[in-house]
């Protein structure tokens, strides 16, 4: 595998890259998103590790350039926890959010975890429910006939809503089967996927159900 990682900080670089290297990945190092930029136009990664506040240009602004020319998944690196700025980062089509301070191993954790779903092939059907249509295959949803553009953890987590529908499904469920790993508890993570996942299905946000003190169902 081979990571890009995006830090201002020489130490930060540093440890990560030691982590990657340990695991037989290669690192490549840049110091700000402008270069980030550049590196990701003249070559290939298949990951990014992104910080957010950096000189010359911030992370949500280099990942921004990066998804109009190549669709490689990002997970960023912050030391804002706000709701805000990881709604920001998933609108912008980052694939995770990573609070500083981290441990490396679950930066590591995370990285396969999102590398394994973008090898996944989706694959099944294409199912409506009244006037919402998901394509499982060509990763397309419908709302009356007219496209929405999800984010990339928005589609899973529908896509994994409808494979489950009527089943009810605790946030810790939903954590270890779409993120793919145990999130040491936060799941507010899932709260704020699915609160942006109900906004973009628009009225159709009705077939998400809240089951209060334990997590969702999907029932349409």
């Amino acid at each position: 595998m081979k990571v890009l990682i995006v830090d201002d900080e020489d130490m930060i670089r540093n440890v990560l890259k030691e982590y990657v290297e340990f695991e037989g990945g290669e690192a490549y190092e840049a110091a700000d998103g402008m270069q980030a930029v550049t590196m990701c136009r003249g070559g290939d990664f298949d990951i990014i590790l992104m910080d957010v506040m950096m000189p010359r240009l911030d992370g949500f602004s280099a990942v921004k350039e990066i998804k109009k020319i190549k669709n490689i998944p990002v997970i960023m690196l912050s030391a804002r926890g706000e709701e805000y700025d990881k709604l920001f980062g998933f609108e912008i089509g980052a694939d995770d959010y990573v609070t500083k301070p981290f441990s490396p191993k679950e930066v590591m954790a995370r990285v396969h975890a999102v590398l394994k779903r973008y090898g996944d092939d989706s694959s099944g059907d294409t199912v409506t429910f009244e006037g919402l249509t998901v394509d499982m295959a060509g990763r397309n949803v419908y709302v009356d006939g007219e496209k929405v553009e999800l984010t990339p953890k928005e589609y899973e987590i529908l896509f994994y809503f409808v494979k489950n529908r009527g089943i009810a499904l605790t946030r810790e469920k939903l954590l270890m089967d779409v993120w793919g790993f145990d999130f040491y508890g936060d799941d507010r993570t899932v709260d704020t996927h699915i609160k942006m996942l109900r906004s973009s299905l628009k009225q159709y946000r009705k077939f998400i159900v809240t089951l209060r003190g334990l997590g969702y169902k999907f029932e349409a």
